[in-house]
C-alpha cells in the first residue's frame, strides 16, 4: 500500500498541515505556485473595479448565512462520519494544496456538477449525486482537487458574486451586474485553468483528469468507454474558425478541448513532473502560461500577454 493510501486512514495531521503551509508546499493561500498567471493578475485589478467590488461586497453580506442555512436543510454534509469516502478524499486534496479540510455537501441532482460557493473564511464544496455516481476515486479526486483549488487561490466570494448574478440576486444588484458579469466571466475562465491544475495535482492522473471532461460532455454511461480523446480534441480544431466562437467570450468557463490542451500542457511543467516524481526537467510556468494564453484565446493574433488582457 503507498504512502498516500496509508494517509486516507489517519486523521487530518495538523502538525504535518502547518509544516507544508510553511514549506509552501504547491502554495498556500499567498504563494500558489501553480497559478496561472492571468488569474492572478485579473484577481489584482478587481481592487480597481468598483461595480465588481460592490458586487462582492453585497453578496457577502447578503448571503453567507441564506447559503449555509439552505445547504445544511437540503443537502448531506460530509464528515468522518458521513460518506466517509469523499471527506478522505477531501481530507487528501486539502493536505495535497496546504489547506484546511473543505467542507463538503452532497446534493440530490441528476446534473454532473460540482461548485464551490461562500466567502474567504467560510467556503463550501457542494458535489452533485450524479457526478458521484458516473466519476472513479480518481475522477472524483480531480474534481474535488478542482473545487479545492478556488479555495486555496481566494476565488470563493467572487466566483459565488458570478453565480449568484445568474439568478434572482442579479434582481438586488442589477445596477451593478452587467459591467460586473463581463469582468468576473473573463477572470473566471482564467480561474478554471488555475483550478485544473490544482485537481491534477491533487489526483497526479492525467488520463483520468481527462476522462472527467470527456464524461462531462457526453454524460452518458453506456458510451464512456467509447469514448476517443483524439477525436474529441479535434473539435478544437473545427471551433476556431467562423463568428460563433465568439460566443465563448459569454461563457464563464473555457470551453473543454481547450482545458484538456491547457491541462496537458501544465502536466509537462517542472512543477507537475516533480510532484509525481518524474525528476526535475520540465517546462517552466511562465511558458506553461505563454502556451496555455493561447490554447484559450478566444481573439486570435492578438499580441498582448494574457496577463494583462481584461475582457476579450
Amino acid at each position: 500500500m503507498s504512502e498516500q493510501a496509508r494517509g486516507d486512514d489517519r486523521e487530518f495531521d495538523f502538525p504535518r498541515y502547518v509544516d507544508r503551509r510553511k514549506h509552501g508546499i504547491y502554495g498556500g493561500e499567498d504563494d500558489a505556485r501553480y497559478a496561472y498567471s492571468a488569474d492572478l493578475a485579473m484577481l489584482r485589478t478587481f481592487k480597481r473595479i468598483r461595480p465588481v467590488e460592490l458586487a462582492a461586497e453585497a453578496t457577502v453580506r447578503m448571503y453567507k448565512d441564506v447559503l449555509k442555512n439552505s445547504l445544511l436543510g437540503t443537502t448531506t454534509k460530509v464528515g468522518p462520519n458521513q460518506f466517509k469516502s469523499i471527506y478522505r478524499i477531501a481530507e487528501q486534496c486539502a493536505a495535497t494544496l496546504g489547506v484546511p479540510i473543505p467542507t463538503v455537501y452532497i446534493a440530490n441532482s441528476p446534473v454532473i456538477n460540482a461548485f464551490t460557493y461562500g466567502t474567504d473564511e467560510e467556503a463550501f464544496i457542494v458535489i452533485h449525486s450524479a457526478l458521484i455516481d458516473h466519476f472513479s476515486e480518481s475522477e472524483l479526486r480531480f474534481v474535488i482537487g478542482h473545487e479545492t483549488g478556488h479555495i486555496q487561490n481566494k476565488h470563493v466570494v467572487y466566483g459565488t458574486v458570478l453565480a449568484l448574478m445568474k439568478t434572482t440576486a442579479a434582481v438586488f444588484l442589477k445596477w451593478i451586474v452587467p459591467p460586473a458579469e463581463i469582468a468576473l466571466q473573463a477572470w473566471f475562465r482564467r480561474a478554471e485553468i488555475t483550478c485544473d491544475r490544482a485537481g491534477l495535482l491533487c489526483n497526479k492522473d492525467l488520463d483520468s483528469a481527462v476522462r472527467s471532461f470527456l464524461k462531462l460532455a457526453s454524460g452518458s454511461h453506456k458510451l464512456y468507454d467509447e469514448i476517443n480523446v483524439d477525436a474529441y480534441l479535434e473539435q478544437l480544431e473545427e471551433g476556431k474558425d467562423g463568428v460563433g466562437r465568439f460566443m465563448e467570450a459569454f461563457a464563464s468557463h473555457p470551453y473543454l478541448p481547450k482545458r484538456i490542451q491547457a491541462l496537458r500542457v501544465f502536466s509537462s511543467s517542472a512543477l507537475y513532473r516533480k510532484a509525481v516524481s518524474l525528476g526535475e526537467s520540465g517546462l517552466p510556468m511562465d511558458e506553461v502560461d505563454r502556451q496555455t494564453s493561447e490554447i484559450i484565446q478566444i481573439v486570435k493574433g492578438s499580441s498582448k500577454p494574457e496577463s494583462e488582457k481584461g475582457a476579450e
